[in-house]
């Protein structure tokens, strides 16, 4: 009788890949949401004077650029009517690049950083929660250093209309050239590696989930990461959604500027908003924002169990 032997034990490349690759797959199939949600979070209320025409100083703006989202459909049904179907898809190559590049440098260090705790800790214990998301945060930081560009580029070319549209290679010399030099690319660093949290508190949160609800269990079943993967990713957005809407203002085209100087900090960004729009105004673009996350972070939790 033949010995089923056991399957090898997955190294950080392999998580590594398997996690880009659920990311990606998840992040094509939602992608116009992740547009609506950068053009909702770039615009604010009417009302003068306005973070979205702050944040156009010294710009000439089109009809393009005025125009005004009344939420997701309304945001939707006007992309394409302006731009056509395709439109909503505008900047979809910078920004799977940049969720391949982001979630693979995620999964290895945190693979690295968890494994490494593993085998030095002094017990053989489960980690904390706490400690799960230092590991996860160390990890997004790591990632974030090395994949920020990209995702300035990104969303430079979400939100900018069809005419002023670049390429990539295009949009990042626009931004060397215009701003803070090749620096520019990194621009909302701090914001960014602030963000980390996200991340660290959707996978702990899985992690946790997991223990609790399915306790002893190492492999699940498609609906059951699916879930868990909603949950904790849900949890994760409501908690960092002004310091996203904060970064996302930061690497908008042009970035925003009062009295003619440019805000150096998401943190300035942030009390600018409060200041003319009201605090809730930071929560803006959260429906799409969430619905996204809950598609994206089931279908990859999903894919990568797999």
């Amino acid at each position: 009788m033949a010995v089923q032997s056991k399957p090898a034990p997955i190294g950080p490349w392999g998580r590594a890949t398997a996690g880009a690759a659920g990311a990606v797959l998840a992040n094509a199939l939602v992608y116009p949401l992740d547009l609506v949600k950068t053009k909702l979070q770039v615009q604010v209320k009417t009302k003068a004077p306005t973070f979205a025409e702050v944040v156009k100083e010294g710009e000439d703006a089109t009809a393009a650029d005025e125009t005004h989202y009344n939420g997701t459909v309304d945001a939707i049904k006007k992309i394409v009517s302006a731009e056509g179907f395709l439109g909503l898809y505008a900047g979809i190559n910078g920004s799977l690049l940049g969720v391949a590049s982001t979630n693979f440098a995620y999964f290895y260090w945190y693979s690295i950083v968890r494994t490494a705790y593993l085998r030095y800790a002094k017990n053989s214990a489960q980690p904390s929660t706490a400690i799960e998301l230092s590991l996860g945060a160390v990890a997004g930081a790591l990632a974030q250093l090395f994949t920020i560009p990209v995702a300035v580029i990104t969303t430079r070319q979400q939100t900018q209309t069809k005419e002023k549209r670049k390429g990539m290679v295009d949009t990042a010399r626009e931004v060397i050239e215009g701003e803070d030099g090749v620096f520019g690319l990194w621009r909302g660093l701090k914001a960014s590696l602030v963000l980390v949290v996200n991340p660290a508190i959707t996978y702990g949160a899985y992690e946790r989930l997991k223990q609790a609800l399915f306790p002893g269990k190492t492999s699940l079943k498609p609906w059951e990461a699916f879930a868990l993967g909603a949950m904790s990713k849900a949890l994760a957005t409501i908690v960092t959604q002004p310091l996203i809407v904060a970064k996302v203002g930061l690497q908008s085209r042009p970035p925003p500027a009062r009295n003619g100087k440019p805000f150096k900090s998401f943190i300035e960004v942030m009390q600018f908003i409060i200041e003319n729009e009201g605090a809730l105004s930071l929560f803006k673009g959260m429906g799409p924002q969430i619905m996204k996350g809950l598609m994206v972070q089931g279908i990859l939790m999903m894919t990568k169990e797999r």
